[in-house]
């Protein structure tokens, strides 16, 4: 494969195809199906299918299948499946390249001239809602695999999905991939472009999520709520006994996970990987974080601060019911408080044994007999990326040098892509790259949400030279 005529191939299909379609798609409002409980009758998550369908096929793509499925019930799901490229090529095996055209809320704070649904390019960044997270994927995956037949390359047979539902946890993606495993067969290499790095400097790897776990715990202590006056002093408030609670949970002063079932040893491959990263950019844990002037982050050390958030558990109060607002609030002892405990799992740490310990320590010797419910419960396991394999890891030199002009890093992610745990699980022997064009000033979820484009056209040119190498490594 001529690499330069790659790269040239890519760099014109962004500049022109990729762009007119990634705009259309950003207009798009396609909010995720947990922020907008008539997606069906709005039908902009279809719209979004339907325009990355149209675009899909509009490549030309050889021989390739492109098809929207649906379930009842649930969001749609585009499907397009390429054949291998020869018959040597699909010994390799077969490669699933992950995406999602759904989006978050638009959110207010846009800065001037900026808003969620209107496409604006400045300079390098195209700013607008998707744009980054992840309406680029399909675009950047079917643009790597139109450069690679164009230029004399060679792939596998490259199977793209694209869901609908990420951003409210894919709660659908479990049904579809039991309803397409005999069309998938046995995935080899899995592609997951939903992910990004510390900086636009060189190719990133993300080789851990964390897991999460959620709960709603109720404490009730009256029957209806009285007098402060009068119960205030011969009953515990409600609220006293849920902090006796959280602190079997969490050491208060230091934030020190106590559920022996959510600590895990860090592998010393990935606690290298750490070292590499802070050591590279200092200061990067906590360079998103918008502090408050005079607030200091828990420490001042990178490395700790870095494996905080990758690879230790962490538990935040995300919500609260049962408490009126302080200006409606009276001298009242209130029967009952719930909160929602939210928890960021290691990615080795067990969900179900995690729960397991959560319910007992929150249910068993309650204080005062107060009455505890637990409710709202989702668990998921976090992911840890097996080793790379020498194919992979020679291509990823490769790309380094020739497309990044920097070495390749991998880091961990405090945050979960439930695709992936459930993608290892149902095929263990698949190597795993999960990368994307997500940078520093992305701003996915917020305000003035932005792709920068000349970053997401190398992560384009090296997910094709990787899949190139893929294809050749069955020789």
């Amino acid at each position: 494969m001529d690499r330069a005529e790659l790269s040239k191939t890519v760099s014109e299909l962004w500049d022109t195809a990729v762009m007119d379609g990634l705009t259309e798609l950003v207009r798009i409002p396609a909010v995720s199906s947990a922020f907008d409980a008539q997606w069906e009758e709005s039908g902009h998550l279809g719209r979004a299918v339907e325009h990355m369908r149209a675009w899909i096929e509009a490549r030309g793509l050889r021989e390739a299948q492109v098809e929207v499925v649906t379930l009842p019930g649930r969001g749609p799901l585009l499907l397009v499946d390429v054949p291998a490229s020869s018959s040597a090529a699909a010994e390799a095996g077969t490669v699933l390249l992950y995406g999602h055209l759904d989006k978050q809320p638009p959110f207010d704070g846009w800065s001037e001239g900026l808003s969620a649904w209107e496409p604006v390019r400045k300079g390098d960044q195209l700013f607008g809602r998707g744009a980054v997270d992840d309406g680029y994927s399909g675009f950047a995956a079917t643009a790597a695999i139109e450069a690679i037949q164009r230029n004399g390359g060679e792939h596998g047979r490259c199977v793209l999905l694209l869901e609908t539902g990420e951003e409210s946890g894919s709660p659908d993606l479990p049904a579809y991939l039991e309803h397409l495993s005999e069309r998938l067969g046995t995935v080899a290499f899995v592609i997951c472009l939903d992910a990004g790095g510390a900086d636009y400097r060189r190719l990133w790897l993300v080789t851990s999520l964390r897991g999460l776990l959620q709960v709603h715990v109720t404490a009730k202590v009256l029957d209806a709520a009285q007098h402060s006056g009068v119960a205030s002093g011969a009953v515990a408030s409600s609220m006293r006994v849920l902090r006796v609670l959280l602190d079997r949970l969490e050491n208060s002063a230091t934030g020190k996970c106590l559920v022996d079932a959510m600590n895990v040893q860090v592998p010393a491959d990935r606690l290298a990987e750490v070292q590499d990263m802070v050591a590279d950019i200092p200061g990067y844990a906590k360079a998103g974080v918008a502090l408050a002037p005079g607030v200091s982050p828990v420490t001042e050390d990178d490395l700790e601060l870095a494996l905080n958030t990758t690879w230790r558990p962490t538990l935040s109060i995300i919500g609260a019911d049962g408490m009126p607002a302080p200006a409606d609030a009276g001298n009242v002892l209130r029967a009952s408080t719930t909160l929602c405990l939210s928890f960021r799992l290691p990615p080795t740490a067990d969900s179900t044994a995690a729960l397991a310990d959560v319910r007992k320590l929150l249910t068993t010797d309650v204080p005062y007999g107060a009455h505890v419910e637990l409710s709202g419960v989702e668990a998921a396991d976090g992911w840890n990326a097996p080793t790379l394999a020498g194919w992979l890891s020679t291509g990823l030199d490769e790309v380094s040098t020739d497309i990044f002009d920097d070495p390749w890093r991998a880091l961990g992610m405090g945050g979960s892509i439930p695709f992936m745990g459930l993608l290892a699980e149902r095929y263990p022997a698949a190597q795993f790259l999960v990368t994307g064009a997500l940078g520093p000033d992305s701003n996915m979820h917020v305000a003035d949400e932005s792709l920068n484009v000349p970053f997401a056209t190398k992560v384009t040119k090296a997910i094709a030279v990787l899949l190139d190498a893929h294809a050749r490594s069955a020789a």
